[in-house]
């Protein structure tokens, strides 16, 4: 039997905090997606296409892997491509308060059970809004994404050319 896991998110860019869970996922599950949100309501700072393909980038080495995207519930996307597990990384305490709502829910409308894996240390304090923050404002990226999406970063960033 195939056990399949999709971890999903914005990944509006993806840090390594993501990249240590996403890998984390593919040493235990045979199959994982990793689920892009594209919500219509929401103006990230990368596109939907721009981050599937900045993910693309930084994975290539994890044979087990598929990126995909989705809008609406993501019971709907699990079910619809026969997967039965949501993995969600947890950084803190805070994090799990809504997880573990969402988590209920999803396995109440879905049958969709939910693991959730504990943020390695080094990554606790990472975030993509706190990353894209650093960014815009040209601090160093260094130990909080892979160089791909840092140099992405600094060109959404960079000014008009003088």
């Amino acid at each position: 039997m195939t056990v399949a896991a999709v971890v999903p998110g914005s990944f509006d860019p993806i840090t390594l905090g993501h990249l240590d869970i996403v890998a984390r996922a593919c040493a235990r599950f045979d199959r994982v997606v990793v689920a892009v949100l594209e919500n219509p309501r929401k103006q990230g700072l990368f596109t939907v296409d721009e981050r599937v393909s900045l993910i693309h980038a930084v994975t290539g080495d994890l044979d087990n892997l598929e990126v995909d995207r989705f809008e609406g519930l993501l019971v709907d996307f699990c079910n619809a491509r026969d997967i039965g597990i949501v993995c969600k990384g947890l950084r803190a305490v805070s994090d799990f308060e809504y997880e573990l709502q969402m988590a209920q829910m999803n396995h109440r409308i879905g049958d969709v059970e939910t693991v959730f894996l504990s943020t390695s240390p080094e990554h606790s304090y990472l975030s993509s809004s706190l990353v894209k923050e650093v960014a815009r404002f040209g601090g160093p990226l260094d130990g909080t994404v892979p160089d791909v999406v840092a140099e992405a970063l600094r060109g959404r960033f960079a000014g008009p050319a003088a």
